[in-house]
């Protein structure tokens, strides 16, 4: 399989290619912003999978894979933001978001949970993993969610949920439906705007879903700081692993 990695730090994105030429058997190569990522792909046939940085200077990454999408069909995507892991309320099991320090385990097995996907293979993501990355990037605009024949969108202001429509429901009832979706196609548009319709923390709305739909839809998506007040400091995450404290200095 044939990676591109987009990282503005060429010492960090030169140790992601270096780990990715040590510990698996694909073709990898590094960009340094988008224009040199698309630069790139003119110019080559095929890839596989996209790891990029999902906001830097000179990267926008969901842009980006919107836009390398199109050129190469059945495209992966991993997303590396600018928020550390710490502040993540949500673990999922199978995630495609990477924040430091990077979970090197982790973040090899999503690589190869790639390579073994179908040509043609939708690019999946958790819901949960989608709608924490947005608030937590304190994202504005709106984020549309596909499963199968299901559509809904949920709009972000500032990184906080503010309505969610569905075929059947609006606001919280909306929300709560999609959260229950699992695995999704997701876009974003930033330029789109919604009156505010939801008022409770997004947080405390991702995990209202997770209480509704748990052993039901949503195995893979569990409470991380579940005891954790509004004046708590947030507990670090356990290591593990060779790459476990990877991070840019």
């Amino acid at each position: 399989m044939q990676l591109l990695i987009v990282h503005d730090d060429a010492e960090v994105g030169g140790q992601l290619v270096g780990m990715v030429h040590d510990y698996t058997m694909h073709q990898c190569d590094l960009a340094g912003s988008d224009t040199a990522a698309l630069k790139w792909a003119h110019e080559h046939a095929r890839c596989g999978l996209l790891l990029a940085q999902l906001e830097a200077p000179g990267i926008d990454g969901l842009t980006l894979g919107g836009s390398l999408s199109e050129i190469f069909p059945g495209l992966q995507i991993l997303f590396l933001p600018a928020y550390p892991a710490a502040e993540q309320r949500l673990e999922i099991a199978t995630t495609k978001v990477f924040p430091e320090p990077i979970d090197g385990e982790c973040l090899l097995e999503a690589i190869e949970a790639a390579a073994a996907a179908e040509p043609g293979a939708p690019d999946l993501f958790h819901v949960m993993d989608v709608l924490q990355m947005c608030c937590l990037s304190r994202r504005s605009g709106a984020v549309q969610i596909v499963k199968q024949a299901q559509s809904g969108i949920v709009y972000v202001r500032e990184g906080k949920i503010v309505h969610a429509e569905s075929a059947t429901a609006r606001g919280t009832d909306a929300l709560l439906e999609i959260a229950g979706w699992n695995l999704v196609e997701f876009a974003y548009d930033e330029s789109v705007r919604a009156p505010e319709t939801i008022s409770m923390p997004w947080d405390e709305a991702l995990i209202t879903a997770i209480t509704r739909h748990k052993g039901q839809t949503m195995p893979e998506a569990t409470q991380r700081f579940e005891e954790r007040g509004p004046s708590q400091e947030m507990p670090l995450l356990k290591k593990r692993g060779f790459f476990s404290a990877f991070r840019r200095s």
